[in-house]
């Protein structure tokens, strides 16, 4: 399946300064860097940015400086969701004016709504921008699923156009692969699951393990697509390690530290969130040189 996003879809990590503000050279830095390992489509501000402990400002400021750097070169997605709806609507008009590409809107949050009221929520955002938004259900943070046929109703909706569904279900994604039209696209969420999704008839993943793997994923997924399932077990029995290492903790954590290794000043995340404890980094670091070779 093709999709405007492309296969790969990176969440991409924040990073801070010593002082823990937003680095902004840095992150350019790390755009640039994602470019030149075949990531698609970048995605800001969602939960591997640490979007729940940025300011509003500081998120527009982001999407601003990354959507003139990028110069069009890949499609900038940026997540504006909230539980409030009002905020994502706001949030969603002010990422369009500042020229990202596409949102992402997550299922809202700790209000818990039930299906009509999720379904009333994302058709209210939609209709206040003319952006492409990918839907994102992740149960395990929000506290409350997205069922398969209220994204089917969805899909019906002309600019609401994918999903990213995180719930780790895969007769779930299956479900909501079949009941949506075709030029609706369905992404896991997880690194780990992509060859399962594919074979399922997904369309990629929105990928935390790109920041780190993201020539040989793409790779891995292209052969799934045209149906080489024998390269792309192999290239996925080779980074699932990488894959399963970087939720060692809370998310991004791992990845903040992997990137440090590779060379990227991340800075510490910010609080609630702390940095890997020891043998959490000592792990982390081993399963990066295994599977990257040094």
């Amino acid at each position: 399946m093709t999709t405007e996003f492309g296969p790969l879809i990176t969440a991409m990590a924040t990073p801070f300064t010593s002082e823990n503000e937003v680095d902004m050279y840095t992150a350019m830095e790390l755009v640039e860097y994602l470019i030149e390992n075949q990531t698609n489509t970048v995605l800001l501000t969602g939960t591997t940015g640490e979007s729940p402990t940025l300011t509003h400002d500081e998120e527009f400021k982001l999407m601003e400086e990354v959507v003139k750097g990028t110069r069009k070169r890949v499609p900038i997605m940026a997540g504006t969701g909230s539980n409030c709806t009002q905020t994502a609507i706001t949030s969603s008009q002010r990422a369009e004016s500042l020229g990202v590409d596409a949102l992402l809107q997550v299922v809202p949050y700790y209000n818990k709504p039930n299906q009509e009221g999720m379904y009333q929520h994302f058709k209210a955002v939609a209709a206040s921008v003319s952006l492409p938004i990918m839907l994102y259900n992740i149960p395990g943070r929000t506290g409350i699923n997205m069922e398969p046929e209220t994204v089917a109703r969805l899909a019906e909706i002309p600019n609401i156009v994918s999903i990213k569904e995180a719930a780790g279900d895969m007769d779930q994604f299956e479900k909501m692969v079949s009941l949506t039209p075709d030029d609706f696209s369905v992404y896991v969420g997880d690194d780990s699951l992509v060859l399962d999704a594919i074979s399922r008839g997904g369309a990629g993943v929105v990928s935390v393990a790109s920041h780190v793997v993201g020539k040989p994923l793409q790779n891995l997924m292209q052969a799934a697509l045209n149906n080489d399932l024998e390269a792309a077990q192999v290239e996925f029995d080779r980074l699932k390690p990488l894959f399963d290492v970087l939720f060692i903790d809370t998310n991004p954590v791992p990845v903040k530290h992997a990137l440090k290794l590779l060379g990227f000043p991340m800075g510490e995340p910010r609080l609630p969130l702390v940095s890997l404890e020891a043998d959490k980094a000592d792990t982390v670091e081993s399963v990066l040189d295994q599977v990257l070779g040094t």
